[in-house]
C-alpha cells in the first residue's frame, strides 16, 4: 500500500516560503486549530490528496495536534475521511511522556493503531500508556545517526515499539539507507520514501535528484518481507511538492508489480 503524508504541505501554509521547519509548522497549527474552520481546511487538503491518486494517508500533527484537538475535530476528522474514501496508515505526530496518551487517543480516533512518529523523553515510560491503548509506536529515525541508536530504544519497549524508516534522514546523517533498512529488519513497522540533495542537510527533492536510492530501498524491503505502507515523503520550503509526488507515487507502483 502507497500513502501520503500530509506533512508534504509543511510550507503550503507559508505561501510556499518557508523559511525552515519551525515555521510551516507554527504556521499549519494556526491554521488549523480553529474549529469553526477546520472541517473546510482539512477538506481542502483532503481533497488534493484524493486528486493526486492517493487514498492512505499519514496524518501529520500539525493538521490534528494533541495540544488542541478535541473531540469535535476528531469527528470531523472521520467524516471528511470517509467522505473521501481515505484510509490512515498512521497518526504522525511527535510523542513524548507527557502527550502520548492524547496521541493515542487520536491515533485510534482516527482510524489507526499506529503512531508513526519521532519521540523524546525516556521510551520506556512511553511503553505503559501505548499497551494501555493497544498502539504501537514505530520510531521514526531523526536524531538517530545510526540503526543501532534506534534499536536501544526499540528494545526497551516489549514489543510496542518499531521503526519508522526515514530513508532521506539516515543520507543526512551519511549513513546508508539500504543498510539501514536491512539492519532494522523485523522492527520496521511503517516506511518513509524520501530523498535528500546531499549528506549533512535535509533538502527534500523529487527521487532519483538527491542521493537516497529509493529503489534500492524498496528492493531491500521486499527482501526482508516487509508488507506494511511506503509513505511519498517530500517537503520542499520553496514549492509545491503535489506532482513530483504524484509521479513519485506511479513510479514506485512500477516497481511494485
Amino acid at each position: 500500500m502507497i500513502a501520503f503524508t500530509t506533512a508534504n504541505f509543511v510550507a503550503r501554509e507559508t505561501g510556499w516560503s518557508m523559511r525552515g521547519w519551525g515555521q510551516g509548522d507554527r504556521a499549519t497549527n494556526d491554521r488549523f486549530r480553529p474549529l469553526a474552520t477546520y472541517g473546510e481546511r482539512l477538506d481542502e487538503i483532503l481533497g488534493d490528496v484524493r486528486a493526486l491518486g492517493f487514498d492512505t494517508i499519514d496524518v501529520w500533527g500539525a493538521h490534528l495536534n494533541p495540544e488542541w484537538a478535541t473531540e469535535e475535530h476528531v469527528e470531523i476528522v472521520r467524516d471528511l475521511l470517509t467522505r473521501r474514501g481515505i484510509g490512515v496508515a498512521t497518526y504522525a505526530a511527535w510523542i513524548d511522556p507527557s502527550n502520548v496518551a492524547r496521541a493515542c487517543e487520536l491515533a485510534l480516533g482516527i482510524g489507526t493503531s499506529l503512531i508513526g512518529a519521532g519521540s523524546s523523553g525516556d521510551p520506556a515510560a512511553l511503553v505503559p500508556v501505548l499497551r494501555a491503548h493497544g498502539v504501537r509506536l514505530g520510531v521514526e529515525n531523526h536524531p538517530e545517526r545510526t540503526p543501532d541508536e534506534l534499536l536501544a530504544k526499540i528494545e526497551v519497549g516489549e514489543g510496542m515499539l518499531g521503526a519508522t524508516v526515514d530513508t532521506g534522514w539516515w543520507a543526512t546523517h551519511g549513513y546508508d539507507p539500504v543498510r539501514a533498512v536491512q539492519e532494522l529488519g523485523d522492527h520496521i513497522l511503517h516506511v518513509h520514501l524520501k530523498d535528500v540533495l546531499a549528506q549533512g542537510s535535509h533538502d527534500t527533492c523529487r527521487w532519483g535528484n538527491g542521493i537516497v536510492p529509493i529503489e534500492g530501498c524498496v528492493r531491500a524491503l521486499q527482501r526482508l518481507g516487509y508488507a506494511g505502507v511506503l509513505t511519498v515523503e517530500h517537503e520542499p520550503e520553496y514549492c509545491d511538492p503535489s506532482e513530483d509526488c504524484r509521479a513519485m507515487r506511479a513510479q514506485l507502483e512500477s516497481w511494485l508489480r
